[in-house]
């Protein structure tokens, strides 16, 4: 399958597309047919290295422990660990999992969630970062769409 790799820290030409295995579900896994990949700011921090910190504590010191960019998909299940009861291969779902910046990515069960039928495979994988982002900042820190009591 094809794949965007880093195998250091830097700018974007750092990044590039080689064919790499196709991931196999483990226990507790799905595989996913990607059809949509968001680009966060996350995104871009991982890929500089940045802060410098967080190499340390996520990352890896001089290169990304995980070589496959990205974090948020929408696809179709292709392929389901043992133990995963929620989904079985067809069906549409979106979720967060490092590598999803590939033709097909592994995540745990309880990242993923069945797609909306309203939304588009874009729509849908712009939903768990970007948008959850979006909803803590709106709800909790401006408090926007509270209803008061008094």
């Amino acid at each position: 399958m094809k794949a965007i790799i880093q195998d250091r820290y830097g700018s974007p030409d750092v990044l590039a597309l080689k064919e790499v295995d196709r991931p196999a579900p483990a226990d507790g896994e799905v595989l996913v047919r990607v059809r949509a990949a968001t680009l966060n700011a996350r995104d871009w921090h991982v890929m500089r290295g940045d802060p410098y910190l967080a190499r340390l504590l996520m990352s890896g010191l001089r290169r990304p422990k995980v070589p496959i960019r990205g974090t948020d998909f929408a696809g179709e299940v292709t392929a389901v660990g043992p133990g995963v009861t929620r989904f079985r291969p067809g069906d549409a779902v979106y979720g967060e999992a490092d590598g999803a910046f590939a033709e097909y990515v592994c995540a745990p069960e309880g990242v993923v969630d069945t797609k909306p039928a309203n939304l588009t495979f874009e729509q849908a994988a712009a939903l768990p970062l970007a948008a959850n982002t979006a909803l803590v900042g709106l709800r909790d820190r401006a408090r926007c769409g509270r209803v008061s009591r008094s």
